[in-house]
């Protein structure tokens, strides 16, 4: 039985692949604006970092316009222009960042992802592929990771040929990150996740309805909890909260201030310090000139 050697995979140089929540929200949001409700998937660029066996993917993902024939899945259009113009403006940004490979909301890995991933071989020698589930019907990690290895055949019988291998990923986050997430899943509202309050209610109505015996001593529980709930009613809490996020928020707005007037100080001194070696260079020539 031909058989991959297993001496490639062991000297694998990808070990892990960091995925951050910001890379996942941009590609949803982009096949919610694009591919929702169709067979069509979405492609991005992936930037970051490799050191040591770990690609760290950058909170910054790139959506590549993508386009393929659902009959004949060799015919394939990745606009790499529209990639290369994009990348180019983002290493002004930050130029410690590079292609680090490319995500697909496949969820799955398709036939012409080969030829797909043998394009990013053009900017990274080991790209990673990521596929994200946009659509989860399990909890899980929504993402795996791939990389392509030399499939070589024992008898040597067949050309090599290129084969994805599977590595573990893990969802990461900044501290900033972390902040914009939890605010996000506040606004988040799913019904049918039950809350600590739906399963109460369900619980009493239950015993209402004498399709539970009568615990008194989950009921004097939940008297103690009752009990112990803050009024937010009264209205010199009410006040209490008002002063204090103004206060907050007052500060932040200073903040903000200060931020932006050292901006524009900054800006300006950079700009006379300019017009300084200007008119230093302009005055370069003349001295020459009257020193002849």
């Amino acid at each position: 039985m031909d058989v991959i050697k297993t001496q490639q995979i062991s000297s694998r140089p990808i070990e892990k692949v960091i995925v951050h929540p910001l890379v996942l929200l941009s590609i949803v949001d982009n096949y919610n604006r694009v591919a929702k409700d169709t067979r069509e998937r979405v492609i991005g660029v992936l930037l970051g970092t490799s050191f040591k066996g770990t690609v760290d993917v950058s909170p910054t993902a790139m959506q590549v316009p993508f386009e393929e024939d659902e009959k004949d899945p060799s015919i394939w259009f990745l606009d790499h222009n529209y990639h290369e113009s994009m990348f180019s403006m983002f290493k002004r940004i930050n130029a410690k960042e590079h292609v680090v490979g490319w995500c697909s909301t496949g969820p799955k890995l398709r036939e012409n992802d080969q030829d797909i991933h043998r394009l990013f071989h053009n900017y990274v020698p080991n790209p990673v592929l990521v596929t994200i589930d946009v659509q989860p019907k399990e909890l899980r990690i929504p993402t795996k990771a791939y990389y392509d290895v030399e499939e070589v055949k024992e008898n040597a019988t067949q050309k090599s040929q290129k084969v994805f291998v599977h590595v573990p990923s893990e969802i990461a986050a900044h501290e900033v990150e972390e902040i914009g997430v939890e605010h996000l899943l506040r606004d988040v509202k799913d019904t049918t996740i039950s809350t600590l309050a739906t399963e109460i209610r369900g619980y009493l109505d239950l015993v209402i309805d004498e399709k539970l015996p009568l615990n008194h001593e989950i009921l004097y529980h939940l008297q103690d909890v009752f009990n112990l709930l803050p009024n937010l009613n009264v209205n010199d809490l009410i006040k209490a909260f008002a002063v204090q996020t103004n206060d907050m928020m007052l500060v932040i707005y200073l903040l903000s201030l200060i931020r932006s007037v050292i901006a524009l100080h900054n800006l300006i001194n950079n700009k006379m310090l300019n017009k300084e070696h200007e008119k230093a260079e302009d005055a370069k020539p003349a001295t020459v000139q009257a020193a002849s």
